[in-house]
């Protein structure tokens, strides 16, 4: 009887033994089943063929997630950071612009490769699966990462930021962002991060709703007050769609040569907007333009309708625009924000 009962106990341990050993089998096969099922993954993006102004389709298929992704400017790493992609950054452009502090800590981790833009050769320095980011930065020229055919062709896999082409708009963000979530197959982070704006872009709408008409701005591409030039962003969807967030109208949008200063006086439009590249003061400028004669019969400089943004809330053409936009609308508008 004794026997028995210590033959029963060690069949019932061998049974058990192998069935722990069949579960753990079948969680790997299951884990190795959503891979295969997931990938390879065809993204639809786009290309320029050189010298061209005309994005074009194209699409990126992804065997599986990239491991080292070169982002070209500071919005696009900072974007990477948000869907807890930072280990696989190795390499980041034209370091300048406004920092988002919900990622400061984890941006000064990264490997910076200049504060200005980068070239081919650099880029390819950082031997990247790879490259990502604003879409006018995808050119052969010695301030390019490289144009996406050419990438491409040396095996090297390219997102452009769907907001960075011509016709897109804030919007366009949101599909960016689902996009990496697919690539990268952190779904429920894009998905958190998406809600999240959307209910930024929403509460800003909310304060400003009691505004009936929109204002007309007029964008000065310069931080000399002698030197102004402006830049009527003719095809720069995303920016143009930007303002609009806080009732702004670029009234140049439809211009596609020069706009003279005396166009710019007689147009007179209710807000001028001016760049900060480098979180300098540009007060000083700011005054000097007001006190500018040549200037003092228009209304944004009778009622002091100036205003300084920063350069890569216009065109970082990322999420961090809802930012800019916002810091505007509370400006422009402080008593709708107390």
């Amino acid at each position: 009887m004794k026997k028995k009962l210590l033959l029963g106990v060690g069949l019932a341990t061998m049974l058990m033994l192998a069935a722990c050993g069949s579960t753990t089998k079948t969680d790997t096969e299951k884990t190795g089943d959503k891979e295969a099922a997931h990938y390879p993954l065809t993204i639809e993006n786009f290309a320029k063929a050189e010298g061209s102004e005309q994005w074009d389709k194209k699409e990126q298929t992804f065997d599986k997630a990239p491991e080292r992704i070169m982002a070209n400017t500071r919005p696009a790493a900072e974007l990477l950071l948000h869907l807890g992609l930072g280990d696989k950054i190795v390499g980041v452009g034209a370091d300048f612009g406004a920092v988002d502090e919900s990622v400061a800590t984890e941006y000064a981790k990264l490997p910076i490769l200049s504060s200005d833009y980068v070239g081919k050769e650099v880029t390819l320095g950082t031997n990247p699966d790879l490259v990502f980011g604003r879409g006018g930065l995808f050119d052969n020229a010695e301030w390019g990462v490289g144009t996406v055919d050419s990438l491409n062709d040396m095996g090297v896999k390219t997102y452009v930021l769907e907001s960075s082409v011509t016709g897109g708009t804030y919007e366009s963000v949101y599909k960016d962002i689902k996009n990496l979530g697919e690539i990268f197959e952190v779904q429920d982070k894009a998905d958190a991060f998406i809600k999240e704006l959307k209910e930024k872009q929403k509460t800003i709408a909310g304060k400003l709703d009691s505004i009936k008409e929109h204002k007309t701005f007029a964008y000065l591409h310069t931080n000399d007050p002698k030197e102004l030039y402006i830049y009527p962003a003719n095809g720069e969807t995303f920016f143009n769609d930007a303002f609009t967030m806080v009732k702004l109208d670029n009234v140049f949008k439809e211009e596609k040569g020069d706009v003279s200063i005396e166009t710019l006086i007689a147009t007179d439009p209710d807000v001028l907007i001016l760049p900060n590249w480098d979180g300098s003061d540009l007060i000083p400028v700011r005054d000097a333009i007001y006190a500018n004669p040549k200037l003092s019969s228009m209304k944004a400089i009778k009622n002091k309708q100036l205003y300084i943004v920063d350069y890569n809330y216009m065109f970082g053409y990322g999420y961090s625009t809802i930012d800019g936009m916002e810091a505007l609308a509370k400006e422009m508008y402080p008593d709708l924000f107390k």
